[in-house]
């Protein structure tokens, strides 16, 4: 196979980029279309009050969905009643006793949104700062807690590639694009519009937990976007502030046609400012949405404030 071309050959040397479009000094791009007013948009699309929370597990038996190199939760009890009984716990006024535990994560580990300076190439991140910027022990440019002090709360809908496809799941390296996107709508009876928070289910979680390790990791590819230069000119025309799926990277892992890894993270997240969110449950949502046809909501997240961090977990709640 031919050797991959650089990320600017494939991506060109005039993407479309969203630099500037919020002052030189903005860290939440995308987000910033998520005003009052879609906000209240969010909020007219509850009907029914029913709640459901998207977050993945963390130390479930099964393992945790976490992209190859990454390793699950690392979880121990520090204080238990066996501490307490061996005369070793702390002792507290009246006798009180409590459980204690700790974890060591990736902060990616788990269901979660990438910083906007998480991903980048040509030594440039998003708003055109440099990679620099990621050294000295944490991201002082575009790392999570601006995200995350903003919060992200507006009108989701869910486009659900697995059922549209009559699968319960897309196999590994399936690929669709923003007009299978629009398709899937239609069948569904929902639009797409702009401003609106992308959900794309493609099953693919629920084949994580269905299958052993080895066979879910072996030959790894997942499916989903694939990049081509109108995909990135219609999130930019559709002003799309969120891309959610539940996938661990989002997109198709490399471009089936180069084998360019994940340009999709290089188009949206570090030129247009769309964020990420990763490792999204949204099983039992896309079941709620097909048995009463409604398949857009109130979509709030708020990934935790971390300083200088990469990403940080989230369980976004969505409200119907």
């Amino acid at each position: 196979m031919a050797e991959a071309p650089s990320m600017r050959e494939l991506l060109g040397e005039d993407p479309p980029k969203n630099w500037g479009k919020w002052g030189d000094d903005d860290e939440v791009g995308s987000l910033n279309y998520l005003d009052a007013e879609q906000v209240l948009r969010g909020v007219g699309s509850v009907r029914t009050g029913q709640v459901f929370t998207l977050q993945c597990p963390m130390g479930h038996p099964h393992g945790d969905p976490v992209f190859p190199g990454r390793e699950g939760i690392k979880r121990e009890m520090v204080w238990d009643q066996e501490l307490f009984e061996s005369g070793q716990g702390p002792s507290f006024p009246g006798g009180i006793r409590a459980s204690d535990d700790k974890a060591e994560i990736f902060l990616q580990g788990s269901s979660q949104y990438d910083a906007l300076g998480h991903a980048w190439y040509d030594d440039t991140l998003w708003n055109g700062r440099s990679a620099d910027t990621t050294n000295g022990g944490g991201m002082s440019w575009a790392s999570i807690l601006p995200i995350a002090q903003r919060g992200v709360v507006g009108r989701g809908v869910l486009i659900d590639m697995a059922r549209h496809r009559g699968k319960d799941w897309l196999d590994k390296g399936e690929t669709f694009t923003h007009d299978d996107l629009q398709e899937a709508a239609a069948a569904q009876g929902v639009e797409i519009r702009s401003r609106d928070i992308l959900c794309v289910r493609t099953g693919f979680l629920k084949y994580f937990f269905s299958v052993s390790h080895d066979e879910f990791y072996e030959n790894f590819i997942e499916p989903g976007l694939t990049y081509s230069r109108e995909l990135v000119e219609w999130f930019q025309s559709t002003e799309i502030p969120n891309l959610v799926t539940d996938t661990i990277a989002n997109e198709v892992t490399a471009e089936p046609e180069t084998g360019v890894l994940l340009p999709l993270h290089a188009s949206l997240l570090r030129n247009l400012g769309v964020s990420l969110a990763e490792i999204i449950w949204l099983d039992d949502l896309a079941d709620a949405c097909a048995a009463d046809g409604r398949w857009d909501f109130l979509y709030t997240a708020a990934p935790l404030k971390i300083h200088e961090a990469t990403g940080a977990p989230v369980n976004p709640v969505v409200i119907r």
